[in-house]
């Protein structure tokens, strides 16, 4: 097998002093007043507890999957009481807070699945929009179809904190780590996932796949979680999850809402990537058609072979 020795893309890291992070985990409701109210009081906790960036789950507004229902719930961006309850919040708080996503209208059939990195002075530092739904039939006979409500994003989004560059990520978007290197390839020595993933799912691949993407990309992945029994049935794993660049995890929290933290020192960034630089290693591959005895050959694309 031959590759392109294409250098990988020019990185500029932005890594600063130490600082602390803090993950609110929830077991979100339909009620969307009621989970802004129970996702400050555990905002408040972890500012109180030192946090200067706050992260909370995947549907931080609302747990609810009738898309009918769903719908009278939406508010666009510029009118929805969740964003403007959590910018008072940030401004009050002098904290980055990064809700992990709202439900939107996007449009009068679609809504996205938003994350917002708000500002400590109360404005929308970031956006972004989950790129891949979750679309699946699971062993236990459980059906998902994120697709019929929600329309997907289609831009990756990094954000610079005052420490270190942040890369966007929600849940699903998990499984795809063509999006984690191209973050980090781009700067990003955190990532974050908030999510509400499924117990089932969980109980698999939560741990497995987060260390992986941390240990792949040689940063710092932080993953605020949806646990428990909820409102309408669904039962989501926990285990909010921080994990350093060399996949040590950090913190990380039970099954029941509450908040977890971390100190997060970005040179163990530089350091990570310096002592394994496979972001510098990575080599684009051009794949041929199957060719004698059906065997699938790798060509440089200057049509060299090896």
């Amino acid at each position: 097998m031959t590759a392109s020795d294409a250098p990988a893309p020019a990185r500029k890291d932005r890594l600063g002093k130490p600082f602390r992070a803090a993950l609110v985990q929830m077991c979100t409701a339909r009620s969307v007043e009621a989970n802004v109210a129970a996702a400050s009081a555990l905002i408040r906790q972890a500012a109180g507890e030192g946090a200067t960036y706050i992260q909370t789950p995947e549907m931080t507004g609302t747990m609810e999957e009738n898309r009918q229902a769903l719908f009278k719930l939406l508010h666009e961006e510029e009118h929805d009481p969740a964003l403007a309850a959590f910018r008072a919040l940030a401004a009050e708080l002098k904290v980055h807070l990064h809700i992990g996503s709202l439900a939107v209208k996007a449009s009068e059939h679609r809504a996205a699945n938003r994350s917002y990195l708000i500002a400590p002075d109360g404005t929308i530092a970031a956006r972004y929009d989950k790129i891949h739904m979750f679309d699946v039939d699971l062993p236990n006979g459980d059906v998902y179809r994120e697709s019929t409500a929600y329309r997907p994003g289609e831009l990756a989004v990094l954000a610079d904190l005052p420490e270190i560059r942040l890369g966007f990520t929600i849940c699903y978007d998990l499984r795809f780590p063509a999006l984690f290197r191209a973050l980090a390839e781009s700067g990003a020595g955190m990532i974050a996932v908030p999510a509400a993933f499924t117990k089932s799912t969980g109980e698999a691949h939560w741990h497995i796949l987060l260390r992986a993407r941390a240990i792949e990309t040689g940063s710092f992945v932080l993953a605020a979680a949806q646990g428990g029994r909820h409102e309408n049935g669904r039962e989501t794993f926990g285990h909010s999850l921080i994990i350093d660049p060399w996949g040590t995890v950090l913190a990380e929290g039970g099954t029941e809402p509450g908040v977890i933290h971390a100190e997060i020192d970005p040179q163990k960034v530089a350091a990570v990537r310096a002592r394994i630089p496979a972001l510098d290693h990575g080599r684009r591959f051009e794949l041929l058609p199957p060719g004698e005895h059906g065997r699938l050959h790798l060509a440089a694309s200057q049509g060299d072979a090896a």
